[in-house]
């Protein structure tokens, strides 16, 4: 490897000197580590344009004073164990270093999300809401379609991607969205992106600055309140109730973002009913304010016919959607896309190449064929059914040993909420117990979501996802947690 060693040829000190002391500082300094082997002495002396006996000279002198070693056969390479005078020489240096001023720059108030599955390897069944079985992704069939996708183009491994994404599956996004959720959108609309997370964050590129006020249902998203408040946001609580989304509580003026989960709200699990839909629409129409309609598992309703997303109602253009596969597919494959209205298509465009130059070509073809080829629809009814079945033992289960529990949310996704009945103590309290006994059920807070301390309900409510277990492990961790609450039973 070459070694960051610059000459001047103008300097008072010798050539010779110059490379001792910068050679001696980079081992000093931790550059050059113990075993590092250095390059040969013509290497290094074609390297610097300088003659081959300076560098020899050099190596001589560093391993005479212990700094390197070399051996027959083997070739020059950094002291094992440097000798007390070359750590007594690193002291005097870091002492005699002088101190920098420092530099001043303003405190972004980044914080990042708290990951409720941070106990999974303690955990003898954990009902995380943001985990899904990735038992069920379909190996060999994606192993199938990434085969077939890598041989028959090469070249875009040697091209940048789209920003806006690949093209193909733009367009087998926007077929299935129309008939999954009633969105009638062109290929153009849609940005594909790494996940819901950075949908986000290209929407707060466009709309978010110092000082904006955006709208947030309360409780909400970690993720996007976190997000928002990086962007120096001021965050505007609105309150939910059975249906979702209070739309009479929001601000009559000044919100210029709403983020919302109509489908399936998180955490608490409401559905924002049609009537309710059309009034938010009105309201952001009157306002002049956007909304993000995230359905992060609109893909898994179990009870009825889903309705039609907020994009699908709106006439005035206000609704931006944003989409996921990390629940079908898998999060680590990071492929999510946020639909814009088609007055924001060149600026959400722009934004999305300041982030990157598109994703992974491979990733986006072979998803692209996933769809197209009806192999993502058969996918997604086999989760359906599984997952249905999973959510039916997690209510028998909470009604045997607790009995007429009060739900939510169980008609889709992939979580419900649990409300507690009195004789039961607050859910941080349970969640703690809980997790003593290798059971993982979570209370609303950090790493499920974010509230902002003005429901009294919330402290009453746990979260449980039935997703990452089979219906033995829900009967068996549900038991058990049964078992550490006996003592509050009636």
């Amino acid at each position: 490897m070459a070694i960051p060693i610059v000459l001047d040829h103008g300097s008072r000190q010798s050539l010779q000197g110059q490379i001792f002391e910068q050679l001696r500082h980079l081992i000093l300094g931790g550059k050059l580590k113990p075993g590092t082997p250095i390059p040969a002495s013509r290497v290094l002396a074609e390297q610097l344009g300088t003659s081959r006996n300076t560098v020899l000279l050099v190596y001589d002198r560093l391993i005479a004073e212990g700094y390197l070693q070399s051996r027959k056969a083997i070739g020059t390479y950094v002291n094992l164990e440097l000798p007390e005078t070359c750590l007594a020489a690193t002291r005097r240096i870091s002492t005699s270093t002088p101190i920098q001023n420092e530099v001043k720059r303003p405190i972004i108030p980044f914080m990042g999300q708290t990951q409720a599955k941070r106990n999974t390897q303690h955990l003898d069944f954990d009902f995380c809401p943001d985990r899904i079985d990735l038992d069920l992704f379909p190996h060999k069939t994606w192993r199938r379609f990434i085969n077939r996708t890598f041989a028959s183009s090469s070249i875009h491994f040697t091209e940048c991607c789209d920003p806006g994404g690949l093209l193909q599956l733009r367009e087998v996004i926007a077929d299935h969205l129309g008939i999954a959720r009633g969105i009638s959108v062109s290929s153009d609309q849609i940005i594909i992106t790494a996940g819901s997370q950075e949908g986000l964050n290209l929407a707060a590129r466009l709309l978010v600055k110092d000082g904006t006020l955006v709208a947030t249902e309360n409780p909400c998203y970690e993720g996007a309140a976190f997000l928002f408040q990086s962007y120096y946001a001021k965050l505007v609580p609105v309150s939910v109730d059975e249906a979702g989304l209070d739309v009479e509580q929001l601000p009559k003026e000044g919100v210029t973002l709403l983020y919302v989960t109509p489908s399936h709200q998180y955490p608490l699990g409401y559905t924002l009913p049609i009537e309710r839909r059309l009034k938010l629409l009105d309201w952001a129409r009157r306002c002049g304010a956007f909304i993000i309609e995230d359905d992060y598992d609109s893909d898994f309703r179990y009870r009825g016919s889903p309705l039609t997303a907020l994009m699908g109602l709106d006439d005035y253009g206000c609704v931006m959607y944003l989409g996921t596969f990390s629940k079908s597919m898998g999060a680590g494959l990071r492929l999510g896309y946020l639909v814009v209205p088609k007055a924001l298509i060149q600026a959400a465009r722009s934004a999305k190449a300041l982030l990157n130059n598109g994703h992974a070509w491979l990733d986006q073809a072979t998803m692209a064929e996933f769809i197209r080829s009806g192999a993502y629809g058969n996918h997604l009814r086999r989760m359906r059914h599984l997952y249905c079945k999973r959510r039916d033992c997690l209510i028998e289960s909470l009604r045997q040993y607790f009995g007429a529990v009060q739900l939510s949310g169980s008609e889709s996704g992939l979580h419900l909420a649990w409300h507690l009945p009195k004789h039961l103590p607050d859910a941080p309290e349970l969640q703690a117990l809980a997790l003593r006994h290798g059971v993982g059920i979570y209370s609303i807070g950090p790493g499920t979501a974010y509230d902002y301390g003005e429901c009294d309900y919330t402290a009453r409510t746990l979260v449980l996802g039935f997703s990452p277990l089979n219906e033995y492990q829900i009967r068996a961790g549900i038991r058990r947690i049964a078992d550490a609450f006996a003592g509050y039973q009636q």
